[in-house]
């Protein structure tokens, strides 16, 4: 029997005949990774290959690592194997990993979303035998409006707490969701605050991105400049000392979770929007049906209940376990990164 062309390890996913990882959650000697965020891009490899815009992105997070840029499309070989990253539309800099050998493709989507949102490349549909596909909302309860509908109602919503002279906290993930939200608030409202880890952030990925003005609050920040006015922050700043410092402030969160009210209401948020940088069912299912793929594996979400979907729909779907994690995986990381700068 032939040898799978990539294969799931204790260290991540293996191209053996490369000699290559993809996303890797251990230490390895070469790895391609497909975007920035840390279940993706971990600390310590002996060398990075990803997406020349996501290079400094990584380099943020990880510091003085021996890494290097590839552009959309280009095909690159490692022992006769040929690689290219595609756009997948889910951050800044995020990339789908094709992989040829022999006639053989697979494609490894890492996190993707298919909707345009003004700041990451658009997603790319690309053809293959085997597709490897998160499915982080894997279910049919998960159906998102277009994001112009989503950001009119956040942008009535911080309108509405000024007019009762309330400061407006929006919770976002430091790595994408927070610039995605940054990009469509309307400043015709009022001044945009940040905290210093989203502001960090924001400050790397403003070279490869055109974005609104911000402001960082500093100790030295006092609460009557903040009313009227914006506030974007990591979810893990909810309930610090740092918010409380705000009062009157109301906060909402905008992730894919807040389809349930109960998530909202467990995190003790006056209101959720339902924005996600990943696909809802439908576009998973799009998705995969626009790669011609027979042969689907599903990793990190509801991979039980979709692949089995899949089953029935006719593919040869199969579940692996990884350490990605998701929409959550930025809770961690963005907690750690407010530790190290403020």
């Amino acid at each position: 029997m032939q040898k799978p062309l990539l294969k799931f390890t204790d260290k991540g996913i293996y191209c053996e005949i490369a000699d290559v990882y993809l996303d890797p959650w251990r230490p390895v000697k070469k790895a391609i990774i497909s975007h920035g965020h840390s279940d993706h891009s971990r600390w310590g490899h002996q060398k990075y290959i990803t997406h020349h815009r996501n290079i400094p992105i990584v380099k943020h997070r990880l510091g003085d690592i021996d890494i290097s840029g590839r552009e959309w499309g280009e095909t690159f070989r490692i022992n006769n194997v040929k690689f290219s990253l595609h756009p997948a539309g889910h951050i800044v800099g995020s990339s789908q990993i094709r992989v040829e050998h022999q006639g053989e493709v697979w494609v490894f989507t890492g996190d993707y979303k298919t909707e345009n949102d003004g700041l990451a490349t658009p997603y790319e549909s690309v053809q293959c035998h085997t597709f490897i596909t998160e499915c982080t909302f894997g279910l049919p309860a998960f159906k998102w409006s277009p994001q112009t509908e989503v950001f009119d109602e956040i942008n009535q919503w911080w309108a509405a707490n000024k007019a009762e002279k309330k400061t407006s906290v929006l919770f976002g993930y430091t790595l994408g969701k927070a610039q995605r939200l940054l990009k469509h608030l309307d400043t015709n409202i009022g001044k945009i605050y940040t905290h210093g880890a989203v502001e960090n952030m924001t400050q790397v990925i403003r070279p490869l991105a055109d974005l609104p003005e911000t402001i960082q609050i500093t100790p030295e920040t006092k609460k009557e400049e903040l009313l009227g006015n914006m506030v974007l922050a990591p979810p893990s700043a909810h309930g610090s000392s740092w918010i409380r410092k705000m009062v009157p402030f109301v906060t909402a969160s905008a992730s894919g979770w807040m389809t349930f009210r109960g998530a909202r209401r467990r995190r003790a948020i006056d209101k959720g929007f339902v924005l996600s940088d990943h696909c809802d069912w439908q576009g998973l299912l799009e998705s995969i049906e626009a790669t011609g793929a027979e042969r689907v594996i599903c990793t990190h979400g509801y991979t039980d209940i979709f692949s089995r979907y899949l089953r029935e729909r006719g593919y040869d779907a199969s579940t692996e376990d990884t350490q990605y994690e998701g929409e959550l995986a930025e809770i961690d990381s963005g907690t750690q990164t407010e530790e190290k700068e403020g």
